[in-house]
């Protein structure tokens, strides 16, 4: 495999520090070009350090002098704030890791789509927020998705693109998160350290409360919908527990092919990284034996909420998905603050749902402008 240049956005989160892992281990195969992080300075400046990037950018601009400081005796050069981060992104490089959570990733993913990067999605509001008008971009510009959610990166692997008609059906996997087996009845009761305690993955606080209450696939069932050419009718969600199984695509002829691997994000990752070769990982292999069954069940919409309303999003279309993403980050930060209980997620998403403007998104401009509508929407729901 050549050597290739990597630019990380997000380098400090989850996913970042996974694909930091990788680098690590093969440092003869990637040059690290920029790095970003929001606010942990001290590691983003050791980071580059590590790396020898040529650039270390801190969303929050106040954490700009000490970055500086940390950096001032390399050649490293140092910047902050959202547009910095932007600028990053449109460095050249081979790779572009958009790993930033959030609507806030948006902006710096669109600045690599438009120079026709290679870019490694690991950030599915983009696809929530603006589908069709990143799409758009990734056309026009000729740049590459490559998807890093497990459950995209698995339909990825075993897509033929050349015969998108032969596809009949796209099922994403859902572990069902911690409270699968959970009455119901008692999830008013929910910490905010359950809820953070995925079964088989391990990921930041935000993500992990999105994929117990079922959100995180509502929201995959969107970004499914925008990166491979099937309709909404064709994408399905099934409880698989074991998380073994990734995700799977059903053939007109009746085959179903699936990708199979232990719960480590850096097996889609690394897919990503490496594409389109393979490069070895230090993931877990499958031993079929010794887990012994794999289990299936059809997901409980009433009792998770979310995944319901995101479906529904999906169909309204129009502003919704965005209008349901920016309320979930709300619902979900103020969970996490203590400000609000477990059940009242899905409740502020839907009450905005139901009291935003559902027109279109014509432009970026407008896609924030739906976003922040929505944010004062659910921010004002919480008093």
């Amino acid at each position: 495999m050549e050597r290739k240049s990597l630019i990380i956005l997000g380098a400090t989160g989850s996913v970042g520090q996974s694909t930091i892992d990788l680098v690590r281990r093969n440092p003869s195969k990637y040059e690290v070009v920029a790095l970003t992080a929001n606010c942990r300075v001290k590691k983003l400046a050791a980071l580059a350090i590590e790396f020898k990037a040529k650039l270390a950018v801190i969303g929050n601009p106040e954490k700009f002098t000490e970055l500086k400081s940390l950096l001032a005796e390399t050649d490293i050069e140092c910047a902050a704030g959202p547009k910095a981060i932007e600028d990053a992104a449109s460095l050249h490089s081979d790779i572009v890791m958009a790993a930033i959570v959030g609507a806030a990733g948006l902006r710096p993913t669109l600045a690599a789509v438009r120079r026709g990067a290679t870019i490694a999605l690991a950030n599915k509001e983009c696809l929530v927020c603006a589908g069709d008008l990143m799409m758009q971009e990734v056309k026009k510009h000729g740049a590459r998705l490559l998807p890093v959610d497990s459950e995209h990166n698995a339909i990825f692997q075993v897509f033929e693109d050349k015969y998108p008609h032969a596809v009949s059906k796209l099922t994403l996997t859902a572990s069902g998160g911690p409270f699968l087996n959970r009455p119901a009845e008692t999830f008013t009761d929910i910490t905010i350290t359950e809820a953070v305690a995925h079964p088989n993955w391990n990921m930041g606080a935000k993500i992990s409360v999105d994929s117990a209450t079922l959100m995180n696939k509502g929201l995959e069932v969107i970004e499914a919908y925008h990166l491979f050419p099937v309709n909404q009718d064709q994408i399905s969600v099934i409880v698989h527990p074991q998380s073994v199984i990734h995700s799977m695509v059903e053939y007109i002829d009746g085959s179903t092919l699936a990708q199979l691997g232990a719960p480590d994000m850096r097996i889609p990752i690394a897919s990503c990284l490496a594409w389109p070769e393979r490069m070895p990982t230090p993931a877990k292999k499958l031993d079929l034996a010794a887990i012994g069954n794999l289990s299936f069940e059809q997901p409980d919409y009433d009792k998770f909420r979310c995944l319901a309303l995101a479906r529904d999003a999906l169909k309204a279309g129009g502003a919704a998905p965005a209008t349901l993403n920016a309320a979930n980050e709300i619902a979900v930060e103020a969970f996490l603050l203590e400000k609000i209980g477990f059940t009242e997620i899905s409740v502020i998403v839907e009450e905005t749902l139901g009291r935003c403007d559902m027109k279109a998104p014509h432009s970026l401009t407008n896609v924030f402008e739906i976003d922040s509508e929505a944010r004062r929407i659910a921010s004002a729901l919480l008093t």
